[in-house]
């Protein structure tokens, strides 16, 4: 876009010897700066954080899963389903929390593209315009 940019300004200067448009750098607008930041390059100096555990997923069951009336084998083995399945729950639970937090990030980098994308569209629209004119003299 800096060339095009570049060869439609070269061209203005050439095929009109007096330009009356005062040549402005797009890349010098607030909009341009607020999207695309102050020549930040974006290097990931870090890897993601890993999830926030909450109050709420340290607690665990102190008691048995069922209420133990004849205290036989059968009641154990029950005991040890319902534990399997309390695990494979909260490994569910995790996984859960774990895609929402992938979400939320990646809606944060969806919502920064848009914004440069509505940028780009804008100059691209802008450099349209300077072309047309410049054919049209």
């Amino acid at each position: 876009m800096r060339e095009a940019e570049k060869n439609l300004t070269d061209l203005g200067k050439c095929c009109a010897l007096c330009s009356c448009d005062k040549l402005k750098d797009f890349e010098a607008s607030g909009a341009y700066k607020k999207v695309w930041g102050n020549n930040q390059d974006g290097v990931v100096s870090s890897q993601p954080s890993s999830r926030v555990v909450d109050e709420r997923e340290k607690m665990t069951m102190s008691g048995g899963y069922i209420r133990r009336v004849t205290n036989d084998v059968k009641e154990d083995e029950m005991e040890e389903n319902l534990a399997q399945v309390g695990s494979i729950l909260g490994n569910l639970r995790s996984m859960a929390l774990d895609m929402g937090n992938e979400i939320d990030t990646q809606n944060i980098q969806t919502e920064r593209i848009q914004s440069k994308a509505v940028v780009n569209e804008s100059r691209i629209s802008e450099a349209n315009q300077r072309a047309t004119k410049l054919i049209a003299r």
